[in-house]
């Protein structure tokens, strides 16, 4: 089953809705980084997040950017996605190995105390920030803080990733659901009632239940209206042009010292783990251009 995301409704359009399956976008993410099980649990479920929350924006250039940094051996996770749900992320300490915790991986032993930051660039003159505690460090619970306190919109948020015993990604998916302000009373009471009822996200998507069977669980008797479905993929834009960029901030010092060492330098991408190889000519190029760049800039100055 190829990823993809559900957006729907119910009650009247008293509560939104999101689900997603991620299972190949998850599989690609520890791929790419060779991720530990409990690493690839972690980086799964946000990046799980992060799709369904790319896809609340509107514009094609908006961007999401999703950051967690707690005091816990995985040392951080970033996550980014646009509004066509494209996302992309890593962990600090991709490797990060513990023991099982009540017979489940433990993320939030992983993560550790520390706060959840979300940054949305619509375009405007800043970006939008939020920031909360993280409250239990395991991701979905945290978010589900984050938007009734940051944004203040009461919601549910469900992720999880299960794993096989040869490491691979078995499932993946997750929802947020979303009380529209108007929400009634008993509609509220009906959807806690119909929560309880799911006890697990990965119990369901390892069940073989699709993103729609799952919110017709999460809304029965709340009249469900499926909006639209769109796909979901880990993908990441770096080139070399790009990643360039990176070395150019090491500093023109620096720079020099290298080529000095008449040695090739080798640079990962921090999201997909893909290395670009620099010759001693690719770094006197960099450093010349930066030279006339800043030259440039200097005599617009005078």
């Amino acid at each position: 089953m190829e990823d993809y995301i559900v957006r729907a409704t119910a009650a009247g359009n008293q509560i939104r809705a999101f689900a997603a399956t991620t299972r190949q976008t998850v599989e690609t993410a520890r791929r790419h980084h060779d991720a530990s099980p409990v690493a690839a649990a972690a980086l799964g479920r946000l990046l799980t997040a992060g799709a369904m929350m790319g896809s609340m924006m509107k514009n094609d250039t908006d961007m999401l950017t999703l950051q967690i940094r707690g005091n816990g051996p995985i040392e951080g996770l970033t996550v980014t996605a646009d509004s066509h749900a494209n996302v992309k992320g890593y962990a600090g300490n991709p490797g990060v190995m513990l023991p099982p915790k009540n017979g489940k991986l433990d993320v939030g032993g992983a993560v550790g105390v520390g706060l959840l930051t979300v940054i949305k660039d619509m375009g405007l003159k800043e970006p939008y920030s939020g920031q909360t505690i993280l409250v239990s460090s395991e991701i979905a619970e945290d978010l589900t803080y984050y938007f009734a306190n940051s944004e203040q919109v009461p919601s549910s948020v469900g992720l999880g990733v299960l794993m096989e015993k040869d490491n691979t990604v078995r499932c993946a998916g997750g929802f947020i659901i979303q009380m529209m302000p108007f929400a009634e009373e008993k509609i509220i009471c009906q959807l806690e009632e119909n929560l309880k009822n799911v006890s697990s996200v990965t119990s369901l998507l390892d069940r073989g239940y699709t993103p729609e069977q799952l919110l017709e669980v999460l809304f029965e008797n709340l009249g469900l209206e499926i909006t639209d479905t769109m796909p979901t993929q880990f993908y990441c834009n770096c080139s070399k042009e790009r990643v360039e960029k990176a070395v150019v901030s090491i500093g023109r010092k620096e720079i020099q010292e290298m080529i000095t060492d008449g040695e090739d330098i080798e640079v990962k991408c921090h999201f997909c783990n893909t290395a670009y190889r620099y010759t001693v000519e690719d770094l006197k190029r960099i450093i010349n251009n930066t030279y006339k760049t800043e030259r440039a800039a200097r005599r617009e100055e005078w």
